[in-house]
């Protein structure tokens, strides 16, 4: 029976189509008291669970503070693509910061989709995975675009990517949207609740604690490591990791100002049957079209539109999602103009300046890993392998993040959104006129 859980039990998923459809899981009990381990984990999400297990593998005792419940943020509401790469292009990355740390990022962006597929194998991750997913190219210069990207991957080993005309783009997503665009046989696509609920399962296999509802109030270090509070309790532990991401909150000032919480909006349409949902998706991958405010979709396990698009700078929920995602569906689907809709939502990612994600050390003892920027379901997982790693003894991979320079966003808490959305309008305008 879907697990849905109630507001008693402490704070409560979000309505969404994931939530109704998420296996049962575990009461996960608040943390009472005093605790030690080797590394005390700060948040359920996709890093958070990446990281546990990685390090429960490696032996070391590891307890998880939640402040709502396992996925509750970003990684149970997502669009559900594994798609590979970073935010930043990694030729962007070649010229912005030399390329020993494009060949550094390069070598690692296939990693996180392979992780993925591994823990679901090994765990027996029930999570709806299906393969493939394409980027759609609305005129030539986006098609062009994808074509360099293509050429750079390929340099860096990726090998799987294939160029679509437009009619062989049609074999994949049935609609006249697009003049073309790419495949990525590596990518796919999931239930990201379910995913982060067998990832959780997997570390409390592996002798990992979960505690629920058990906010971060404070993380004090010490000669020794951190002490990581909450209301009720505290954890003492050699090392912290805080994979709060857009969550955060002011918890860990020093870090807070590097990332902006960007809300993006998801429905999903009531079951479209068999026969519509082959005609639309004749090979089941998911798609994302190639604008700055770009839309995402895909078919869930039981054949509806999962249609996700649009940003809210700042986080938060607009006052209408299916008003607002409507027109896009209308635009991508005209036979769906007036498709009901079954579930509604919206959640927040991190945003860098960047565009890169946003990796380092406090103090020493204090890790840190966020600002996926929109490509968290793959980048989140390596993150959490490479903290596992650089608390093991390895910093090598995980230094090629923490050394590049990162810095706040313009304006401080109060003028970012209103400069970012400036920028933002000219990349829509751009996208619109096709230049």
């Amino acid at each position: 029976m879907p697990y849905s859980p109630e507001p008693s039990a402490g704070i409560a998923y979000p309505h969404s189509y994931y939530s109704v459809t998420a296996h049962p899981a575990p009461d996960r009990p608040p943390l009472a008291g005093t605790v030690e381990a080797d590394v005390c984990v700060i948040g359920a999400g996709f890093t958070g669970l990446s990281a546990a297990l990685h390090l429960a593998e490696r032996g070391y005792r590891v307890v998880v503070l939640e402040g709502a419940r396992v996925g509750w943020g970003a990684s149970g509401r997502n669009g559900g693509q594994m798609v590979n790469g970073y935010s930043r292009d990694l030729q962007v990355i070649g010229r912005r910061y030399g390329e020993a740390a494009a060949r550094a990022l390069g070598a690692m962006a296939l990693e996180g989709a392979e992780i993925i597929r591994e823990r679901i194998a090994r765990y027996k991750i029930a999570c709806d995975y299906k393969p493939g997913n394409v980027f759609a190219a609305f005129n030539h210069r986006q098609l062009r675009a994808m074509e360099e990207d293509r050429l750079v991957w390929q340099a860096h080993g990726h090998r799987w990517l294939e160029m679509l005309d437009r009619e062989k783009l049609r074999g994949h997503v049935a609609t006249d949207a697009y003049v073309g665009g790419m495949i990525d046989r590596r990518g796919g696509h999931l239930h990201p609740l379910n995913l982060a609920l067998g990832e959780a399962a997997a570390v409390e296999s592996r002798g990992g604690v979960i505690h629920e509802n058990s906010r971060v109030t404070g993380i004090e270090r010490t000669a020794s490591g951190a002490v990581v509070r909450t209301e009720r309790g505290q954890v003492k532990a050699c090392f912290a990791v805080v994979c709060g991401n857009a969550y955060l909150g002011r918890v860990v000032p020093e870090i807070a100002g590097k990332i902006m919480p960007v809300s993006t909006q998801v429905v999903a349409t009531e079951p479209l049957g068999e026969d519509v949902a082959k005609a639309l998706f004749p090979t089941d991958v998911c798609v994302e079209d190639a604008n700055y405010i770009l839309d995402y979709y895909r078919l869930t396990a039981d054949r509806r539109l999962l249609f996700g698009g649009g940003t809210v700078y700042g986080g938060g929920e607009p006052a209408d999602i299916v008003t607002k995602l409507r027109p896009r569906i209308r635009r991508v689907f005209p036979q769906l103009a007036d498709v009901r809709i079954g579930f509604a939502w919206s959640g927040d990612f991190a945003l860098t300046l960047a565009r890169v994600p946003h990796f380092g050390r406090l103090h020493g003892t204090v890790y840190f890993a966020h600002g996926y920027s929109g490509h968290g379901v793959t980048t989140t997982h390596l993150a959490g392998r490479l903290i596992a790693e650089a608390l093991d003894g390895d910093a090598t991979r995980f230094d090629a993040f923490a050394n590049l320079p990162y810095y706040p966003f313009p304006g401080g808490r109060l003028l970012r959104v209103p400069l970012t959305v400036l920028g933002a309008w000219w990349y829509m305008l751009r996208d619109r006129l096709g230049v």
